[in-house]
């Protein structure tokens, strides 16, 4: 395994978790690593980091707590996003915002340049990186 792919990605989760690294500073340094996508399991727990040779590696986040509501609303997963990306709440108010909106997790495809969060049902949300259009 690719010594600081698992070092970054380390960094990456318990940056967020900790509020101390923005979703744009992540996503540069997964860039710099050689990340080609994630997913985020919130109901888990995790985040799959993938390299675009295959190699991937899970690591722990912290613990939300809390059931995601059965319906998904992709409104409400938009107001979460315009918040975290303006500094009015932390990740973990964010992770909390959008599982009491149905998202029981999301995939960030860098190369994409957007997130697409989704539901329990399937039911999903796309938002681009800013100006990712």
């Amino acid at each position: 395994m690719n010594a600081r792919f698992g070092c970054v990605v380390e960094e990456c989760t318990a940056a967020s978790d900790e509020s101390r690294m923005s979703f744009p500073d992540v996503v540069g340094a997964l860039m710099s690593a050689g990340v080609e996508r994630y997913h985020a399991d919130l109901v888990r727990s995790e985040k799959t980091y993938f390299l675009p040779d295959g190699e991937s590696r899970v690591i722990p986040s912290d613990a939300v707590g809390r059931v995601p509501a059965r319906a998904f609303s992709a409104s409400s997963v938009e107001a979460a996003v315009q918040a975290i990306q303006t500094g009015a709440i932390s990740y973990k108010a964010f992770c909390e915002r959008v599982l009491d909106a149905g998202c029981v997790g999301y995939h960030v495809h860098i190369a994409g340049r957007r997130v697409v969060y989704y539901g329990r049902s399937g039911d999903s949300h796309t938002e681009y990186f800013p100006g990712a259009r």
